[in-house]
């Protein structure tokens, strides 16, 4: 009687296509394989009407059975600013690792997707290369040459401005800056760094951090200017040189030559486009066009390509991070820093592990 009553329990809950409170929790291991810092319900993705939430039979994944959960997940992703194309890439790799998967008689079908994404995230999020600037210069002093960094990016991302985020944090770790003026376009924006260089200056009490600004005025070819800062830089002793260059937009061929020029015939230690959180789809456009025009404008056999990326009003996007997920993806190249408001210490490394559970949460 008891083998017929526990059987009648069991056609009862597949016919229902639920189990009791009490049994999913005693039954279900899948959580103990999330990661630490990941608090996400992974059951938000499945619709338990269509689905049931288990897959009790432990049967193989099928499109059919995942296409509803990795749909609700990328509408998820698209919320979040991550670029449309990239939310269908990730999708459609995260569905084909998974396809034909046998999971475990009471494994989650939303859980092995959510796993599957969080690892293709920290992927793509985690950087290649090392993010040790401090190292690269220390590098470049024992050649007894200066370090250059290129700042390139759309107007009004606020280069200059993180250019001096990035000043005041070499100023502190005590090396000698120069900042090069070669926005020789926009109206104001020698201006602008000079009261950048006199403020940092203000701010330099102790230490042996030192900044000066090179600037030739305006109408000049920023190229050369780039060129005689290097060389003044050597010179003189100055550590590193930080290039300011014009904003300009990714369809605007003439300007976009200059920059390619600008960056061949400097050859930088390192580009740095720096651009805004806010954007989804534009920043693809944005990086996608800037990496080309260096490469088709170049003239050389070998051109440079954007070495990462400095993401600017990162404080005002809520958890909308999407733009640094886009943003590597597009160039396999990592985000160096995050600006977080106005002043000259808002400047945050990013935190991979906070990116991915931004992403996920619900």
């Amino acid at each position: 009687d008891l083998q017929k009553k526990k059987k009648s329990q069991k056609q009862a809950r597949v016919w229902d296509g639920q189990i009791a409170k009490g049994e999913m929790t005693a039954l279900d291991y899948s959580d103990k394989s999330m990661s630490e810092d990941n608090t996400v319900d992974a059951s938000q993705w499945v619709d338990k009407s269509k689905l049931g939430q288990k897959n009790k039979e432990g049967k193989e994944l099928t499109a059919e059975i995942l296409d509803p959960v990795i749909s609700t997940i990328r509408e998820h992703l698209v919320s979040q600013n991550v670029a449309t194309e990239i939310a269908d890439h990730l999708c459609q790799s995260v569905k084909s690792s998974l396809l034909g998967k046998k999971l475990g008689k009471f494994e989650r079908v939303s859980t092995a997707v959510q796993n599957s994404m969080e690892a293709a995230l920290k992927r793509i999020l985690t950087p290649k290369t090392s993010l040790d600037i401090l190292r690269d210069i220390e590098q470049s002093k024992s050649e007894k040459r200066p370090y250059s960094v290129c700042f390139i990016g759309v107007n009004g991302v606020g280069k200059s401005t993180n250019l001096s985020k990035v000043c005041f944090w070499l100023l502190q770790n005590n090396y000698k800056i120069l900042i090069a003026a070669c926005d020789t376009f926009r109206s104001g924006a020698v201006e602008q760094l000079r009261v950048h260089a006199r403020n940092l200056r203000a701010l330099q009490t102790s230490g042996e951090g030192q900044v000066e600004l090179f600037e030739r005025g305006y109408g000049k070819d920023s190229a050369g200017i780039a060129k005689d800062a290097i060389n003044y830089a050597a010179v003189h002793n100055f550590d590193v040189v930080l290039i300011d260059t014009a904003g300009r937009m990714q369809d605007n061929e003439p300007l976009m030559r200059a920059l390619s020029k600008l960056v061949s015939v400097n050859q930088p230690d390192k580009i740095i486009f720096v651009g805004e959180a806010l954007v989804g789809n534009e920043a693809v456009d944005q990086l996608t066009k800037f990496n080309q025009a260096l490469k088709d404008f170049s003239g050389l056999q070998n051109p440079r390509h954007i070495d990462g990326m400095i993401l600017t009003k990162f404080d005002t996007i809520d958890d909308k991070v999407g733009a640094a997920l886009s943003m590597t993806y597009i160039t396999g190249q990592p985000i160096y820093f995050v600006g977080t408001g106005q002043t000259y210490t808002d400047l945050k490394n990013l935190k991979v592990s906070h990116v991915v559970h931004s992403l996920l949460k619900k």
